[in-house]
């Protein structure tokens, strides 16, 4: 629990049909294995106590005398344990008989949940037996207790802020207007759902998809137990096709016909902050609802869940080759409007040789062709000076040719001195000056030639030097569009390889290949020996990490002692504890100190769900203190 993190899992007994009695032990043996893998919330299948496909059985006594047996005894099971269980089973009250969940804590019943959308189409006859619920509350007498009984009931727990579950049972989820919704709204962060899904062809990957929408749609956790093997095979087959989901992301999944529970963490802390910043699922407080606590001990959560070390960038070849596709087609179309809306004639990007700048002038030539226009309107302009090697310099320049731009070459190593001379500054000595006036005559560089052309200078600067404020402040910081303000440095990387790969033209991939296997650096000292003196990475930190670091922090809220959390998982025998820890420190102090840059950041498109852009995402003040942030990186 430690974390915001809570072990659920969805689990298939193997029962009999009409046995309550034994399917009550094969339940507790299902619950002993979740309980081993220390899972919290434990859902299994709807009627599972009985079976579902009991039928006409379901209209006798003795069965539902049984099942309600059946459930003291597996209620019992969970004295002691540290769950929440839901179980399904027919229940009779005032006469009629519903499909019930029976939430279950400590050898208690908590609540029973009907089922309020009965199906009675195709093969579903539930409807012959069954009464729908309702949102509705009163209470049964069961066991000598009166329990509560309705919809909307929530369970919530008082040991783990914002860990609060709604309950559906499977055709619930399929109608238009799901409990799960008004569960959501009414505060739910988990949606449960005990099923009895029978297989069909195509009916997998429909079901699947329908949990994951909806766990998205309601920014939840969504565990979906599904009946399985020991159903009556007379006319259907049962699968055990269990899921758990968690905003859209499918964190585990049991294969049909397996036997297998699915078990995964959800993230209630991350939940919490998906729903404090989107605004469109607006809470309608608590009028109808019974919010009925349970107690779950405070420990650490064992993590099986994996964290990508690379979160903006897919793992899937195919995902990744359409992502880089999607994100071309963002950057060059929002250029493409501006270079039509501003009339200009050309457009000037400074190229380096570097991925940065390689990326784009790739840009700039896709806008250009998608409006028709002259590649030699794109101006590659290459600035040699103090720290310029000749392998960067000879790439900027075939690049250049090789894409059709024309290519200016602008020597800035007299200006700067001449400045340096102006402002008493010592060439010998290579401080900040030294470097950010190289930047700043760069920069103003190419705004004189766009002036001179009638064109727009094209920034270079990706998202992970922006987060860092890794940029001369009205050096390569500014420009007249940034194309690339949007993409992280671990993503610039694949859209390079990318394009190489997908070009077709053997001399631009070789040129795109060089440039992909150069060292990141500014050059802006000088180099030794021919050699590249200035590595980025190893001034600021490796980019992997830092692009990490990014996104769990502002993406999904985790504060500073989760991200050394969870980055330790992602990196394990990447980097040590020790490491992490060093460059974490590092790039919160950045961030936070450096907002001032990003405050009058130039226009340019976002691209992916995480973004900087002052009049967009992150509207942070520049003076923001980190204090509250320091005291727990201290503590690590």
């Amino acid at each position: 629990m430690k974390h915001g993190f809570v072990k659920a899992a969805a689990a298939t007994p193997v029962i009999r049909v009409a046995d309550p009695a034994y399917n009550a032990g094969v339940v507790c043996g299902c619950l002993e294995k979740c309980f081993r893998e220390g899972a919290k919330l434990i859902v299994l299948p709807e009627l599972c106590l009985t079976g579902y496909t009991c039928n006409d059985l379901f209209l006798q006594e003795r069965l539902l005398d049984a099942a309600a047996e059946a459930l003291r005894t597996v209620a019992a099971h969970t004295k002691g344990q540290d769950a929440l269980v839901f179980v399904g089973l027919p229940l009779e009250k005032d006469g009629k008989l519903y499909n019930v969940a029976a939430a279950l804590s400590d050898g208690r019943v908590l609540g029973f949940v009907p089922k309020r959308n009965l199906p009675a189409y195709a093969e579903f006859y539930e409807m012959r037996h069954f009464v729908p619920g309702s949102g509705s509350i009163s209470s049964v007498r069961f066991d000598g207790k009166e329990i509560p009984f309705g919809g909307n009931l929530l369970f919530e727990c008082s040991t783990m802020k914002g860990f609060a579950v709604g309950c559906e049972l499977c055709e619930d989820v399929w109608a238009a207007d799901p409990p799960s919704t008004a569960h959501a709204k009414a505060g739910a962060t988990v949606i449960v759902n005990l099923s009895a899904s029978n297989e069909t062809v195509g009916k997998e990957e429909y079901r699947r998809e329908l949990v994951r929408a909806t766990s998205a749609r309601l920014l939840a956790g969504y565990v979906y137990a599904c009946a399985g093997e020991g159903e009556s095979t007379q006319d259907l087959v049962f699968a055990g096709h269990n899921m758990i989901c968690e905003n859209g992301s499918l964190l585990a999944e049991a294969a049909r016909f397996s036997n297998d529970a699915a078990i995964s963490e959800l993230d209630i802390a991350r939940l919490r902050h998906e729903r404090r910043r989107t605004t469109t699922l607006r809470p309608e407080g608590e009028s109808g609802y019974l919010r009925i606590p349970f107690s779950l001990k405070e420990e650490e959560t064992a993590l099986t869940r994996a964290f990508p070390p690379m979160p903006f960038v897919p793992v899937d070849e195919g995902a990744k080759s359409r992502r880089c596709e999607d994100i071309f087609s963002i950057q060059s179309y929002g250029l493409k409007k501006r270079l039509a809306h501003t009339g200009s004639k050309t457009a000037v990007v400074g190229v380096s040789g570097g991925l940065d700048s390689t990326l784009a002038l790739l840009v700039t030539v896709r806008a250009f062709d998608l409006l028709g226009m002259d590649r030699a309107g794109i101006l590659a302009v290459t600035m040699p000076c103090f720290g310029t090697t000749s392998r960067t310099y000879d790439n900027a320049c075939k690049l250049a040719r090789t894409l059709g731009a024309t290519l200016r070459e602008v020597n800035i190593r007299e200006a700067v001195k001449l400045h340096f001379r102006d402002i008493g500054q010592n060439e010998e000595t290579h401080d900040v000056t030294y470097e950010n006036g190289q930047a700043r005559e760069r920069t103003q560089v190419l705004m004189d030639l766009a002036n001179q052309t009638g064109g727009l200078v094209i920034g270079t600067g990706d998202m992970s030097e922006l987060a860092l404020g890794w940029a001369t402040y009205n050096g390569d910081h500014m420009s007249m569009y940034g194309v690339n303000a949007g993409v992280p440095k671990t993503l610039v990387r694949h859209l390079v390889r990318y394009y190489a790969d997908a070009c077709g033209d053997d001399g631009l991939r070789e040129v795109l290949l060089d440039v992909l296997d150069t060292p990141v650096s500014p050059e802006l000292l000088p180099p030794v020996d021919g050699v590249i003196s200035q590595k980025t990475e190893d001034l600021v930190g490796p980019y992997e990490l830092h692009d990490f670091f990014l996104y769990y922090m502002l993406r999904c809220g985790f504060a500073p002692d989760k991200v050394y959390r969870v980055a330790l998982r992602a990196f394990d025998g990447i980097y040590d504890g020790e490491t992490v820890r060093k460059w974490l420190k590092i790039f919160y102090k950045r961030f936070f100190s450096q907002q001032f840059k990003r405050s009058c950041l130039p226009d340019g498109p976002k691209v992916g769900s995480v973004a900087l852009s002052p009049r967009g995402d992150l509207r942070m003040p520049s003076d923001a203190a980190l204090t509250a942030w320091q005291e727990q990186l201290e503590l690590l």
